[in-house]
């Protein structure tokens, strides 16, 4: 009889403190970006207990109100709730940007072709702030070209906030985090969910049997496509016992952390730069 080959992605919610700080960083770029489309953008974002810190490089004609930016970003995954114990009105905002260096700039104003040869493509004109490495690939595994493991990670992170918002299980809180493994045949092809593991912030006034058991109807089995699920999936909600402290109070979010998350999902290579709060010419 031969091995089980398993492959096993993530995601995580609008609510994870990493994923926060993206949002964040991306928010603010968005806002720069309307107004400047030249602008010149690296910001990062950290997040933890009571506390947001912007920082990195930016060189704009735009003006926004970044503080209030982050605590409407804030607002809108869920964060306007004293549960959930990180409260967008009522935290601190600290704002450490500076210009972008004009080390970088000259390389970025006037790319090497156009400096050392003259070059007079005009793609050669503007250079890169960054090495930027990008791999992709496509897969017809799903329709949205991705491998089954992560596509299914994040509409199960998307159904959990379409269940919080919509009041179905009003009792759930922002953060939270999913993991489907499934097993593959030997052309690497999704035969069976294997198992899936979904982990949720709640309100401290669920029991564990009750949360159990209303994830599992309105969340995973609304989403798991049942011919490849069988008697042998197993499932694993909420395995610590205990989700009630999250986001930002329970850990440090970081922009960047999740760049598997956001492409492949573990399935292929990654250049190792995120996106979030970068503007083109970082890559």
């Amino acid at each position: 009889m031969s091995e089980k080959r398993l492959f096993t992605s993530e995601s995580v919610s609008e609510g994870h403190p990493d994923k926060v700080s993206d949002q964040i960083s991306d928010a603010l770029l968005d806002a720069i970006l309307a107004q400047d489309p030249q602008a010149r953008t690296a910001i990062e974002t950290s997040v933890t207990t009571g506390y947001v810190n912007v920082f990195g490089e930016l060189s704009t004609t735009a003006y926004i109100n970044i503080n209030q930016i982050v605590r409407n970003t804030l607002k809108r995954i869920g964060y306007d709730d004293p549960d959930a114990g990180f409260l967008a009105d009522d935290i601190h905002v600290a704002v450490t940007i500076d210009e972008q260096s004009p080390d970088i700039a000259q390389g970025v104003d006037a790319a090497i072709e156009q400096r050392e040869v003259g070059g007079a493509d005009p793609l050669d004109e503007i250079g890169a702030g960054d090495q930027g490495l990008m791999f992709g690939f496509a897969t017809n595994e799903t329709s949205e070209y991705l491998p089954l493991s992560v596509v299914l990670s994040h509409r199960l992170m998307k159904k959990q906030a379409e269940v919080r918002r919509a009041g179905t299980l009003n009792y759930l809180l922002p953060d939270a985090k999913a993991q489907v493994t499934v097993e593959l045949d030997e052309h690497d092809r999704a035969t069976r969910i294997d198992s899936v593991v979904l982990s949720t912030q709640h309100r401290d006034t669920i029991t564990l049997e009750q949360l159990r058991a209303d994830v599992q109807r309105e969340i995973i089995d609304q989403v798991l496509p049942q011919a490849l699920v069988d008697e042998n999936t197993r499932y694993y909600i909420n395995p610590t016992g205990r989700f009630v402290i999250g986001g930002p109070k329970g850990d440090a979010g970081m922009t960047g952390r999740k760049i598997i998350v956001d492409t492949y999902g573990g399935y292929a290579r990654h250049g190792g730069g995120a996106f979030s709060g970068k503007d083109a010419t970082k890559v």
